[in-house]
């Protein structure tokens, strides 16, 4: 079956001349009519109403993959749940372990004996030993010693060796080693800051609490 062919001498005149009256037009420029007539709506209602409603759909879409995102980063910490509070507990119990080696305000003074105690029981002489002004920190306070103590080299470094062996925490910072000056039979002079520490007690905590909130308070007022 062959398709009629399209005269389109004949289409373009039944273009040509139209009357006001649409109902008497040709059959083309009705179809053409109605075909613009259609996308002018089509165009309207995606403009007015559908692309609304697209953006609303991808905002949707957006939402949804958020919400997965979260479900999936929640349903691992339930999974998990039991491993990390193994796992803060391990830490509590650390922590607890770190801060039994930080001496109380009271245990200072004895920890003090054992690091003179360390260099004596080596052999080596104490010319200056001068604790410092203490230095207080989150949950603890930083005491600083210097020392300047005279001996040999191997003796300097057993005596390091003690230090580190001692139950609380002690360190050797600012160390420097030098020929003594007086002495002509190799003696050295070590200078050193030695630093304990210690953890501050409760009425330590709640003053320095309490001093940090006077502190923004003061801030806040001069804004």
């Amino acid at each position: 079956m062959k398709l009629p062919k399209l005269d389109f001498k004949a289409i373009q005149a039944d273009f040509q001349g139209l009357p006001k009256d649409v109902g008497a037009w040709p059959l083309a420029p009705r179809i053409a009519a109605l075909l613009a007539l259609f996308f002018v709506v089509l165009l309207a209602g995606w403009w007015w109403l559908w692309s609304e409603q697209f953006d609303t759909l991808t905002q949707r879409r957006e939402d949804e993959s958020r919400l997965k995102q979260e479900f999936v980063s929640k349903k691992e910490l339930a999974v998990n749940r039991e491993q990390y509070v193994q796992q803060l507990n391990e830490i509590d119990r650390s922590f607890g372990a770190l801060l039994k080696q930080l001496p109380s305000k009271s245990e200072v003074e004895s920890l003090l004996i054992e690091v003179n105690q360390s260099g004596m029981g080596r052999g080596l002489q104490f010319e200056l030993f001068k604790p410092g002004a203490e230095a207080v920190r989150d949950f603890y306070a930083e005491l600083p010693i210097s020392v300047r103590l005279t001996g040999n080299y191997h003796d300097f470094g057993a005596f390091a060796g003690d230090i580190g062996r001692l139950s609380r925490i002690v360190t050797l910072n600012n160390i420097s080693i030098e020929a003594s000056r007086q002495a002509k039979d190799g003696t050295l002079v070590m200078d050193a800051v030695t630093k304990t520490f210690r953890y501050l007690d409760e009425e330590e905590l709640a003053a320095k609490r309490k001093a940090a909130q006077a502190a923004r308070g003061g801030r806040g007022a001069r804004k």
